[in-house]
């Protein structure tokens, strides 16, 4: 190996270690960003197509499937933001279930989106073992009945001048122990990247993420939210298990989750549900 080759290796393992700093706090993972390392130049052109968006919807959507080509270990990837009064919703996501279960960490008041949005600086939380998590006791059983098994979050820091607290890219696989130190490595330069795009647009404002995210509430949330209330009603069942009905049969009809909710919602009269 050259001179070069030798001191390229102690830059990456330099910049890698600095990517997975030890934790300030038990439970949680901190990391600077080396300007110049060899991951950041990896991922500048990532720079470049997320700070090509023209809006910040279109630029999260960008983050999202970015996020599952950077990191494939994932099999979904959604966006926790936070409002200015402190309440959490998911802007985009790549499938609704990802939707749902950032909701139930949302309402249970644990998980690792929570732990990623509520820091202030770079980081992230892993929970590589859902359905016995002991961090995260009640979503981890309830992420393991929707067939997840690892959730990897990484802290999405507003800008320096916003009034917004951070938030957090969420990364789900149905695999447990999915989420290795390069998987880690590779979520928190894409954080870090997407909060510069984020930071950069010119609808991030607090009334364009109102009315991003009660566009979405209208075209998916409300329409799940009616069909699952219809199979709970005709069925007798939960809210989890009328969930784990629809997205089932998204699956099994090869139908978007939200199209299959759209006509349960507007013809159960007609449904055999």
């Amino acid at each position: 190996m050259t001179d070069v080759g030798i001191r390229d290796a102690e830059d990456w393992e330099a910049d890698r270690i600095a990517f997975c700093a030890e934790p300030a706090v038990a439970g949680w993972a901190r990391s600077g960003v080396a300007a110049e390392g060899p991951l950041a130049q990896r991922f500048g052109a990532l720079a470049v197509h997320l700070l090509g968006a023209g809006s910040l919807h279109e630029a999260m959507e960008r983050v999202v499937s970015a996020a599952l080509r950077i990191v494939p270990e994932a099999d979904l990837a959604s966006i926790t933001l936070r409002s200015a009064d402190g309440g959490f919703h998911t802007p985009v996501c790549t499938d609704a279930t990802a939707e749902e279960l950032d909701r139930v960490q949302y309402q249970t008041g644990e998980g690792p989106c929570l732990e990623a949005a509520l820091q202030g600086r770079p980081g992230y939380a892993l929970a590589n073992n859902l359905p016995d998590s002991e961090a995260f006791p009640e979503f981890g059983r309830r992420a393991g009945v929707f067939g997840f098994g690892s959730l990897l979050a990484s802290t999405l820091l507003p800008d320096l001048a916003s009034d917004l607290p951070p938030g957090a890219i969420n990364l789900y696989s149905r695999r447990a122990g999915a989420f290795d130190e390069d998987a880690v490595d590779n979520a928190l330069v894409l954080a870090s990247h997407a909060s510069l795009a984020l930071a950069g647009s010119a609808a991030h404002t607090a009334a364009a993420l109102k009315e991003i995210h009660l566009k979405r509430a209208v075209d998916s949330r409300d329409l799940i939210g009616q069909a699952k209330g219809i199979l709970m009603n005709r069925r007798g069942i939960s809210a989890d298990a009328a969930f784990d009905i629809l997205r089932r049969t998204s699956q099994d009809l090869n139908v978007k989750l939200v199209d299959l909710a759209h006509t349960v919602a507007e013809r159960h009269r007609e449904l055999d549900v």
